[in-house]
Order: C-alpha cells, then sequence, then structure tokens
C-alpha cells in the first residue's frame, strides 16, 4: 500500500487496533483498541493503571495492527514508540474524536467526556516500521 492508501484504511470505518505491549517479564500483552490519526501517527486514550499503560511507561516500544475481516482481507501493521500526555484538554480532545468515529458525532461529547476523567492519558504512538498489504486474496 501507499502512504495515502494506509491512512485510508486506517481511518476508514470503525475497525479496532490489535495494540501490543511488553510485560515486565517480557511476555506480549494484545488489547484491542479504538484510534484515530494525527498525521502519520495513531492516538488512542487509556487509563493510567491499565496493563497496557503500565507497560508503556516502562517499555514504549509497541506493534498495532488493523485488519479487514473481509474478503479480500487486507491489513497494516505499525511498530512505533510511544509518547503519553496526561494533559486533561489534550486527552479530552482527542477523546471527543475517538468518541465521534466509534460512536457517531452525535455522541462525540459523551464519550470524550467519559474517555478523559480520571487522569486519562493520551497515548501517540509514532511509526517507526510499517508493513501493509491489500486485498491479500488476489495474490
Amino acid at each position: 500500500m501507499t502512504k495515502e492508501e494506509i491512512s485510508e484504511f486506517l481511518q476508514d470505518g470503525t475497525k479496532t487496533g490489535k495494540l501490543a505491549t511488553v510485560r515486565a517479564d517480557g511476555r506480549p500483552h494484545v488489547v484491542p483498541i479504538w484510534f484515530v490519526l494525527d498525521g502519520d501517527k495513531i492516538v488512542f486514550n487509556t487509563g493510567p493503571q491499565s496493563i497496557k499503560a503500565r507497560n508503556m511507561l516502562r517499555d514504549p516500544r509497541v506493534s498495532i495492527s488493523v485488519d479487514d475481516q473481509a474478503p479480500p482481507y487486507s491489513f497494516v501493521t505499525v511498530e512505533g514508540t510511544a509518547e503519553m500526555s496526561d494533559d486533561f484538554e489534550v486527552a479530552l480532545h482527542w477523546a471527543t474524536r475517538i468518541g465521534g468515529r466509534y460512536m457517531g458525532e452525535d455522541r462525540a461529547e459523551e464519550f470524550g467526556k467519559r474517555n478523559s476523567s480520571d487522569g486519562e492519558l493520551t497515548v501517540k504512538i509514532s511509526p517507526t516500521n510499517v508493513l501493509a498489504y491489500k486485498n491479500i486474496t488476489d495474490y
């Protein structure tokens, strides 16, 4: 996929990302996340006490995979480094955008408020490597 195709794929619909982080003992931890893009960065929110947040605070290396589960099947996997912010205004902004994407614009503000409270963190993944294939069954 081209850079533009990757961006379109990641922003299309309500596909969830599968975020992989590294536990303290080296085991992987994989969870689904809602996300949006900020340029080429993947942005999501998480609670400060979540396993993924604790893992990223200790080791910011992450990987996220997003796939289309219908034929002809496509996917994008992004390896990168996570940066986190606990700024409330930043969390509110991104949580509202994410809420709009996944719950609809009519509920964006509701989900923005819900997902930016209690010290929620905003995570931005800066890509270091991207693997992307479209229309896999056409090969």
